[in-house]
């Protein structure tokens, strides 16, 4: 969307310069003796997208939460845009955005209603209709809350999230319960956001989406930050030099490792999916002998890629524990996002 001159965003800063925009110090956060957070450090700048990752109750929802200004640290410190947003939360609110995952909206109001109503929140708020068309709203601006599919509820979170023009932003499962449409018009705005010079901080159960948005992942176990960097630097940590493809379940390994070359040892993972160990066979090499053979068999291959996956780099740093395990209920205490909180100025 167009920015009148007076934009606060009007150039994108270097993301390796740039002060940081949100910070947490060592932060601590209980729930009675529970410890959600224990001792967590990060940092995301301006023009910058960091994810944060981690099992359910694993400490992720706490930390933004203080960030916020929802809650305040039981040990540590964090800044938002250099403040306390706990003691300068009015100075804070009128600069961020936050994207709740549900509710947060009267059930009878519409998008186009909704929108001119927290674009009142702010004196210099975005025109609610060219969010609307931003965010593809435009066809049901006037279908009540209620009645929006998961997805368009979504989307509209993000567009009020946007509303004030923030310099950063929020995002709890940006893409839940998106379609594929909508899921590249999110992935489309966050980048833009970014391009803007806006500090993005998402969290996601979705490791596909932090791949493709995140400039940098926080991976959070037990209230405590085990891997840090971009997706790329956390996979190449765990990669051991394989090439892994996605093809048909049940091929001959033995006989597809045999054209390739002495000492290389192919095994199927899990059904339709296979790791190469190219053994002596120079990486290239065993690349082409792969598509070679696969191809003589009328066997198609899909997601080949070398190295490790941002998935398996999770999976290592948290011993194996999936996103979404769990009830939900654990080490985070419970406290996520719920529908007692209200956006804009508060």
């Amino acid at each position: 969307m167009d920015r009148p001159a007076t934009d606060r965003r009007t150039a994108t800063p270097d993301r390796g310069t740039a002060p940081a925009a949100v910070a947490c110090d060592d932060l601590v956060v209980r729930y009675g003796t529970t410890v959600a957070v224990d001792g967590l450090s990060f940092t995301a700048r301006a023009g910058e997208v960091l994810a944060l990752l981690g099992p359910n109750g694993a400490g992720k929802t706490s930390p933004v939460e203080t960030l916020e200004g929802y809650r305040r640290p039981d040990g540590g410190s964090v800044t938002v845009l250099g403040a306390d947003p706990v003691a300068d939360h009015a100075a804070v609110i009128p600069r961020i955005g936050v994207m709740l995952q549900r509710g947060g909206v009267y059930p009878a109001l519409a998008p186009g209603r909704v929108l001119r109503l927290f674009a009142g929140y702010y004196d210099d708020p975005e025109d609610p209709d060219a969010l609307l068309d931003l965010v593809g709203l435009e066809g049901v601006r006037g279908t009540p809350w209620r009645r929006l599919s998961g997805g368009e509820q979504q989307r509209l979170s993000l567009a009020l999230a946007l509303i004030g023009k923030p310099e950063v932003v929020f995002l709890d499962e940006p893409t839940a319960g998106v379609d594929p449409e909508g899921r590249l018009t999110v992935r489309s705005v966050i980048r833009s956001l970014r391009e803007r010079g806006v500090c993005v901080v998402l969290t996601t159960h979705e490791l596909t989406e932090a791949e493709r948005l995140a400039d940098r992942v926080v991976i959070v176990d037990r209230g405590r930050a085990v891997a840090e960097g971009t997706p790329a630097e956390l996979a190449a940590d765990r990669s051991d030099g394989s090439i892994r493809f996605s093809a048909p379940a049940g091929l001959d390994t033995a006989a597809l490792a045999g054209a390739i070359g002495a000492g290389a040892e192919l095994t199927e993972t899990e059904p339709g999916q296979y790791r190469l160990a190219p053994g002596g066979t120079a990486v290239p090499d065993a690349l082409a002998a792969l598509t070679t053979a696969l191809a003589a068999r009328g066997t198609a291959v899909t997601d080949l890629r070398t190295g490790a996956s941002l998935e398996e780099a999770y999976l290592a740093v948290t011993g194996g524990e999936r996103i979404g395990d769990g009830t939900g209920g654990g080490r985070d205490g419970g406290a996520g996002r719920g529908g007692g909180r209200r956006r804009g100025r508060r």
